[in-house]
């Protein structure tokens, strides 16, 4: 077992977490990463309706006893019609034991979620936002470099400068994320001070997940240079597989164009469709530099599995050294 303050708080085997991945963390997939040891997040963006989120918790909880979180990823900027609230009640309500937040600050859900007995863990891109987060109540915070797929922020600092950044900047547990896909960058992201990491790309690819094959495959042969930066523009800077609609919006945004005129091709439900017919270039697809680290497709245990025992051994190695 790898004991760290995540694994206590969460109570898990291997802290070693499932970013919430829209449309495809689903029942099964974020069954089989909690039965394998680690955590699974249901993201809650992928159900329009908050009792369709309800539904999947309950759906997931007849697939493994062990503990599940929701991922709540919220705009940028509160808009009409936003379901956060909405979200955390079904959390509350059906006493899931992490939500796991993203996109602006939370502290408004705060006392919502403390009385509930729900442990917050916030996604930043930055240390500034960590010790903001620490300061609102959160229970740990996961720092994303600028490797990851998804949502990197602005300032184009990589895991390696961010991790013991944030450490030494918050006293309540870190989470790492970006660029991790193996046993190698679990032990470096412990070793920088991190209690645990967040994988989304790598679990990707692997049986479990839902995603079309095309896109597994696609994970399998691409290579670390196959990602791409776009809405920086929008100030909402993306990681993305690089395909043909992903360089028509970075073309878009050097000549100008207008969040109305990118929404067109950025759309959220365009990855649904994707995701589902497995066209490699009808959306804009979240991935991380770490696909040049993925080589095939396999369980999610198999992962897991793989990243613990190659961990064990890597420290192993390290002990070795030390005169």
């Amino acid at each position: 077992m790898f004991k760290t303050r995540i694994t206590e708080m969460l109570g898990i085997e291997y802290p070693i977490l499932a970013g919430g991945m829209q449309w495809l963390s689903r029942a099964e997939f974020v069954s089989a990463v909690s039965e394998a040891g680690g955590l699974g997040f249901i993201t809650a963006a992928t159900f329009t309706d908050p009792e369709e989120l309800r539904d999947e918790i309950k759906k997931t909880r007849t697939l493994t006893k062990k503990p599940i979180g929701v991922n709540i990823s919220m705009l940028p900027v509160l808009m009409e019609g936003d379901a956060t609230r909405k979200y955390i009640n079904v959390v509350v309500d059906e006493k899931v034991p992490v939500v796991e937040t993203s996109g602006r600050n939370p502290e408004s859900y705060v006392p919502a979620l403390k009385e509930g007995g729900v442990k917050l863990i916030h996604k930043v891109p930055a240390a500034r936002f960590a010790r903001k987060a620490e300061s609102i109540g959160a229970d740990a915070v996961t720092i994303v470099g600028f490797e990851c797929g998804g949502h990197p922020g602005m300032d184009d600092v990589t895991s390696m400068i961010l991790i013991p950044k944030v450490c030494e900047s918050v006293d309540i547990p870190v989470v790492a994320a970006g660029g991790i896909a193996d046993a190698r960058g679990f032990v470096a992201a412990l070793s920088l001070g991190a209690e645990g990491v967040v994988m989304g790309t790598r679990f990707l690819a692997t049986k479990e997940c839902p995603a079309h094959q095309n896109f597994k495959e696609w994970v399998v042969e691409a290579q670390e240079t196959d990602t791409m930066l776009i809405e920086r523009s929008i100030r909402n800077a993306v990681r993305v597989m690089k395909n043909e609609v992903a360089q028509k919006v970075l073309e878009m945004e050097n000549h100008g164009a207008t969040l109305d005129e990118l929404i067109v091709h950025i759309s959220g439900k365009l990855g649904k469709n994707a995701w589902l017919t497995g066209d490699l270039d009808s959306a804009t697809i979240a991935a991380g530099q770490c696909i040049g680290l993925i080589h095939e497709v396999l369980t999610v245990k198999q992962v897991i599995d793989n990243i613990v025992n190659g961990a064990r051994e890597i420290v192993k190695r390290l002990n070795g050294i030390v005169k």
